[in-house]
């Protein structure tokens, strides 16, 4: 039985209690998220998400969580007010920097938890980098594209398309559960795109022509100028946020149990016993 009283945040422990933990070859979490607007109804900390969520992964998993890196990238955020974003190589030298911390101790099950979209491209570029130097992979979920299509369904049913989005969900019903008292559904406003250089917008990497996506970057504002880049606010609830942190609760901690069977030095270090008894 899991020991209630065992610390599983790294701020919370000396290092003597960490040191006492290496043996066990702990899965270490790195929470990585963002600061910067989520719509008018919304808080911009949504670095605040990925840390609750990985505060109970994990618990459920009896790894170790890092203190979460609140800042990322996402220049096209720039354009509006309270917002928080690290350069690119600033970005990628955090990534490396907090990897490596624990890397050099011989720590080499990490699995970062990203709650921000726009860090991927960057933590796979970091990442690649950081296994060609040092020959040990690191892995990374993205949380929020790891809610299932099943679960959207049966949250959403046939509105999926119309709930998805930045400013809607998954944030907006995650925020409704997790921090009801910071949000604030008097001032939502919806969802409408505008368009750019007489075409529909699809999104800051792109506009629509002729039915198919050219890539022009542009800044939120342009897209929407109340951040609300999709998701219809009205379909979300802290009842569908507690079903998603739930899934990804539960998702995020099998892996973490899968993570302590593999050699991060070797693809091939996973046997089909362990494998069975991962499944």
């Amino acid at each position: 039985m899991m020991n209630p009283t065992r610390k599983h945040a790294l701020k919370d422990m000396t290092f003597a209690e960490f040191r006492e933990r290496l043996p066990e070859q702990p899965v270490i979490l790195l929470p990585f998220g963002s600061h910067e607007e989520q719509g008018p109804h919304a808080p911009m900390g949504d670095f605040m998400l990925t840390e609750a969520v990985a505060a109970r992964v994990a618990q459920a998993s009896d790894a170790i969580v890092a203190p979460t890196m609140a800042f990322g990238y996402a220049d096209f955020f720039k354009t509006i007010a309270g917002g928080i974003q690290f350069r690119p190589a600033t970005f990628s030298a955090v990534v490396e920097d907090m990897v490596t911390s624990f890397l050099d101790h011989g720590i080499e099950r990490i699995l970062i938890l990203n709650g921000h979209t726009s860090n991927a491209p960057l933590l796979d570029q970091t990442l690649r980098r950081i296994r060609a130097e040092r020959g040990v992979s690191i892995a990374f979920i993205n949380l929020w594209q790891s809610i299932p299509d099943t679960l959207w369904k049966d949250l959403h049913g046939a509105k999926v398309a119309a709930a998805r989005g930045h400013g809607g969900d998954p944030l907006t019903s995650i925020y409704m559960h997790l921090f009801p008292d910071l949000m604030r559904m008097d001032l939502a406003k919806p969802s409408v795109r505008a368009r750019a250089f007489g075409l529909a917008t699809g999104g800051v990497n792109n506009v629509q022509f002729e039915g198919m996506p050219v890539h022009v970057p542009l800044n939120c504002h342009e897209v929407n100028a109340d951040g609300m880049l999709g998701g219809d606010t009205a379909l979300a609830s802290a009842e569908k946020g507690q079903k998603m942190v739930e899934h990804l609760v539960g998702f995020c901690a099998r892996f973490v149990e899968h993570l302590r069977h593999c050699d991060m030095r070797s693809v091939d270090a996973f046997s089909p016993q362990q494998a069975k008894a991962a499944s």
